[in-house]
This record gives structure tokens, C-alpha cells and sequence, in this order.
């Protein structure tokens, strides 16, 4: 390797190293504090997150079944990001039904993410307010309901029943659960 060559190469390894080391120098004020630790030294902050999913328990298992169709057992499936149910049996058949809380959502947001994945989205009232009911292309079971939520962000529920099987009308149950679930969250 010539001289000229192995200078410019060692020219950019010093800048890289350079722009590097200056992205990562950076004071932050405050003072650190172990995990649960307070500024004022009196309480301490829950570390156990035993209140972080409350929002799946909203609306009860019984009241979901009720909705969807009669006699139908309701099983928690997913608590995380969304809150998912299994459904099994009584007139609903089996299919899933889906929360989603969003505390920084909006229904503009929803409606352009809709008609990003191609879905159908239509404005409806639930309560008084602007709310959209989605649907998933030539999918009659399965549809979506969202409003916003009782203080901040929105709420939605889907109802997916079983493909064919013999189920109310998926969109009605989804509008109630937003129903029940902006009666109990006030």
C-alpha cells in the first residue's frame, strides 16, 4: 500500500473516531437514583408493575361473552401491547376478540393507518362521538371499532369470529364493547 494511501485511510479512521466519541459526550442533569428511589426521599415508586395491564380488565370476561354471543366462554389469550380473548362455544362459535388502548392515539391516526393496509373505514357515532368501524377486505367476520377513550388517546375492540361460522354480527359487538368500555373508564 502506497504512503498517500495509508495516510488518507488513517486520516478518516481519526475523524470517524472523532464524530463518534463527540455524539456520545453529553451531560444530563439531575440526580441518579436507584431503581424505586424518589427525588424527596419519602415514597417510593412502584417497581413491581402489578397495575400495568389494569386496562385488560375492564370490561369482565362475563361481559364480553354476553356481547359476542350467549354462552360463550371467554378465556384470556394475550395481555401486552393489546389485550386478546379466545372464544369458544354458545352462539358466537369460536374467534378472538382484541383491545387496543392507545394513550397517544388518534382517530385520524387509525383512519391513516386503515387505509394504509387497505382497510374500510366508516364514521360512526358511539356515545355521542366520532368514532370509525373498520372492516378487513371480503372479510364479513371480523371487524373494528374505534373512539376515543373517556380522557386521553382512544380505544378499539375487534371481534374475529371463526370464517363461516354462524355469529352475530361482528361490528355491533365491537361497538358495544367500546360502549361498555367508555361506561366503566369514567
Amino acid at each position: 500500500m502506497n504512503r498517500r494511501l495509508r495516510g488518507g485511510a488513517a486520516a478518516l479512521a481519526v475523524l470517524a473516531a472523532g464524530t463518534l466519541l463527540s455524539g456520545c459526550g453529553k451531560t444530563v442533569s439531575g440526580t441518579a437514583l436507584p431503581a424505586g428511589g424518589t427525588t424527596d426521599g419519602g415514597g417510593k415508586i412502584n417497581t413491581n408493575f402489578d397495575k400495568l395491564l389494569r386496562e385488560c380488565e375492564v370490561v369482565s370476561t362475563d361481559d364480553i361473552g354476553k356481547t359476542v354471543g350467549e354462552g360463550t366462554y371467554v378465556s384470556p389469550s394475550f395481555n401486552g401491547a393489546v389485550c386478546m380473548w379466545d372464544l369458544a362455544g354458545g352462539t358466537a362459535g369460536s374467534g378472538m376478540v382484541t383491545l387496543s388502548w392507545y394513550e397517544e392515539g388518534s382517530l385520524t391516526n387509525e383512519k391513516s393507518n386503515n387505509d394504509r393496509l387497505g382497510y374500510m373505514t366508516n364514521d360512526i357515532a358511539v356515545q355521542g362521538r366520532r368514532s370509525l368501524e373498520t372492516h378487513r377486505p371480503n372479510d364479513p367476520d371480523s371487524c373494528g371499532v374505534s373512539a376515543p377513550a373517556a380522557d386521553t388517546g382512544i380505544v378499539g375492540w375487534w371481534v374475529n369470529y371463526r370464517a363461516g361460522s354462524s355469529h352475530g354480527d361482528p361490528c355491533e359487538a365491537a361497538r358495544k364493547l367500546v360502549e361498555l368500555t367508555l361506561n366503566l373508564a369514567r
